[in-house]
């Protein structure tokens, strides 16, 4: 697999050039992913000067991302936006090489689209996301495209099922999944044995999964429940298994190291090769 990050860049795409560039190649990474902020804004002349320096540091584009309106949205013309800025994307990925591009289904809190709403789990708002779905993989499969979907406990995909059940609604051969294990954690009990889910993620999802986001979890000391992404190596995700079971399906993709402040990346890049030394599973950086 390759050793990739998510982080390490300005927060304006625009932004980057190979002096930057070339700082995340010697942080030791092969591939970083490029967020762009307003993929229906984006030139193409912007867009062939940051590929060029990412060309000129020997990096690759891990990962397109960017802002979209949500997928979900029950408002028509909104959600309209969001399936053309995803379409977008997916065109920007094809001219930087980047091997997927990155999907967020999207929610319906309006402080953010990862954040909590019980509408997140209807039927309703899994049909709206399959019928975007639908309309951006039309695209993607013309730019010759994979969309790498993630979910969440909080999202409208909160379970490897249903993720999987999304994946065969849309029958799109380039629709695949972004798995991040840390995601589909929202008990107790899980939390302190990580191997069901882990399991149940690539038993469903592992012949589909075409990239992967690296963190770790753990339970906070408090009288509600509060699980925290951690540095890689300080929680409770069985990484032996992650790595393993990633690597048997996907020894050819992407794990990006994400979620963390610059000045924390090394510790998780070193965690992270550390563990992979320990299981025999080699990584590309």
């Amino acid at each position: 697999m390759k050793l990739g990050v998510a982080g390490l860049l300005p927060g304006d795409w625009r932004k980057i050039d190979r002096e930057v560039t070339q700082k995340v190649r010697n942080a030791g990474f092969i591939g970083a992913q490029l967020f762009i902020n307003r993929p229906l804004e984006a030139q193409n002349t912007d867009i062939q000067r940051v590929k060029d320096a990412y060309d000129a540091s020997g990096l690759e584009v891990a990962q397109v991302n960017g802002w979209y309106e949500a997928l979900v949205n029950p408002d028509d013309a909104l959600r309209a936006q969001g399936v053309l800025g995803l379409q977008a994307l997916a065109r920007i990925a094809r001219q930087v090489n980047a091997p997927t591009t990155y999907v967020r289904p999207g929610g319906l809190n309006p402080n953010g689209h990862w954040y909590a709403h019980p509408d997140n789990h209807s039927p309703a708002t899994f049909e709206r996301l399959v019928d975007s779905l639908k309309q951006v993989t039309v695209v993607a499969e013309r730019e010759g495209m994979l969309l790498a979907i993630e979910g969440h406990v909080l999202s409208v995909l909160d379970t490897p099922q249903r993720v999987r059940d999304l994946l065969d609604a849309v029958a799109s051969p380039a629709l695949k999944f972004n798995t991040d294990p840390v995601n589909f954690y929202g008990s107790v009990r899980d939390v302190h044995d990580t191997r069901p889910v882990l399991n149940q993620l690539f038993d469903l999802l592992g012949a589909d999964t075409v990239v992967g986001h690296a963190k770790d979890l753990a339970l906070q000391d408090s009288l509600v429940v509060h699980i925290q992404e951690v540095i890689i190596g300080s929680g409770t995700l069985d990484y032996d298994l992650f790595l393993k079971r990633f690597q048997a399906y996907c020894p050819d993709a992407y794990l990006l190291i994400e979620h963390l402040p610059d000045e924390k990346v090394p510790l998780a890049r070193q965690a992270l090769l550390q563990k992979a030394g320990e299981v025999g599973v080699k990584i590309s950086r």
